[in-house]
């Protein structure tokens, strides 16, 4: 299969890893406030020297507005009730995970503040929030929606997207990748895949209006984004959904991995010490257990969800049976075969399960933002790096 084609699927191998990787020991994040304000500080200088316009953080799965997928159905008949639910669910789920795997607003007030300290806005900070349910179906809604999103925000032209991606929010940014490729016959055939999920059959009515929306602007553009240039950061990722590398100025993974005995140090032990996952010990367990396989379907009730995901199954995950998943979990994937992942060895985490999320919720957490920052800052864009 060619490396590059649009919805495809990377492939799990014994052999070493197409994608570059590399190891990162984490230094121990520094509390002081003043410290972590001028390094992301630091940070901001870089991204303004970059010409970045604007930063996009986008939550994973079950950290959005509707996990079940309930409300999406609902919004077929009365969208203003659902968008209003969908926002008071999200803002519960805030306030709940706080900054345990989900970017919350007090989290990107934050960061926005300490980026631009003389109080001007001029690299923005915006969260992305989407439904956040674990299928296919539901990752190409939201890469649907986040296009949809870019273009009613009119970015200069020129200026950069740096999108920052928690878990399977990277995987609905590799479908985005493949939606802007410009590959005209690809992307009317992921359309063709799920346009019962926005269109009822028999009348041809569309409830799903952004579907529709964003369907004909990639009729018109093929390329929207050809503009802007996409530069990409994700976090925990599981790895899932092929990249198309020429939609993408700049890709970086970062994984929260510990080498373990008996296996290549930049794949993941399983079975792992059951011990040690609980404990967050054993590096990111979500990122290497939410590979292909381990979708969640779309609720009883939702039959066009449920028949649309399906259909993307064939499109986005062909040949890779639910029954297989044993064999691809011994294998341990650790690396995309695109861009480059950063193994950071973040130490052992502090807390219950609850707190640290079986070693997904690290990233996530104010503490590391400077040293994420930094090795975005090197990894992007170092020539705008101070000398």
């Amino acid at each position: 299969m060619a490396p590059d084609r649009p919805f495809r699927h990377q492939v799990y191998e014994t052999e070493p890893p197409v994608g570059s990787f590399e190891f990162l020991a984490g230094a121990l994040p520094e509390l002081d406030e003043a410290v972590w304000q001028h390094r992301v500080a630091q940070f901001g200088e870089v991204l303004r020297a970059a010409n970045v316009a604007a930063i996009y953080l986008i939550h994973g799965t079950f950290a959005g507005n509707d996990p079940l997928g309930v409300l999406t159905g609902i919004g077929r008949l009365v969208p203003r009730w659902s968008d209003a639910v969908r926002g008071r669910y999200k803002m519960a789920v805030d306030v709940l995970a706080g900054q345990r795997g989900n970017y919350s607003p007090q989290f990107a007030q934050k960061i926005e503040a300490a980026l631009n300290p003389d109080g001007q806005v001029i690299v923005p900070v915006r969260r992305f929030g989407w439904s956040s349910e674990n299928h296919h179906i539901g990752r190409a809604d939201a890469a649907i929606r986040l296009l949809d999103r870019l273009a009613e925000d009119d970015l200069p032209s020129g200026g950069r997207i740096l999108c920052w991606a928690h878990s399977h929010g990277g995987n609905a940014l590799a479908l985005l990748s493949s939606l802007v490729s410009g590959h005209r016959d690809a992307v009317d055939e992921f359309f063709a895949h799920a346009e019962i999920y926005f269109r009822w059959p028999m009348s041809g009515r569309v409830d799903l209006p952004v579907w529709e929306r964003v369907r004909r602007r990639l009729a018109e553009n093929p390329t929207p984004l050809a503009n802007n240039p996409l530069d990409i950061v994700t976090f925990g990722t599981p790895v899932r959904y092929g990249w198309h590398a020429a939609s993408i100025a700049k890709l970086l993974h970062v994984v929260n991995h510990r080498p373990a005995g008996g296996v290549e140090p930049h794949r993941a032990a399983f079975p792992p010490d059951w011990g040690e996952v609980l404990d967050g010990a054993a590096g990111d367990f979500v990122q290497q257990f939410g590979i292909a396989g381990t979708n969640t379907p779309p609720g009883l009730l939702a039959w066009r969800a449920r028949r649309a995901n399906r259909q993307m199954a064939q499109l986005l995950q062909p040949g890779m049976p639910r029954r297989e998943l044993l064999g691809r979990l011994k294998l341990g994937t650790r690396v995309a075969d695109t861009g480059k992942t950063l193994l950071v060895d973040y130490g052992p985490q502090e807390g219950s399960v609850r707190r640290q999320l079986l070693g997904h919720a690290v990233y996530t957490k104010a503490p590391w933002l400077p040293l994420h920052a930094e090795q975005i800052a090197a990894q992007f864009y170092s020539d705008s790096l101070p000398k």
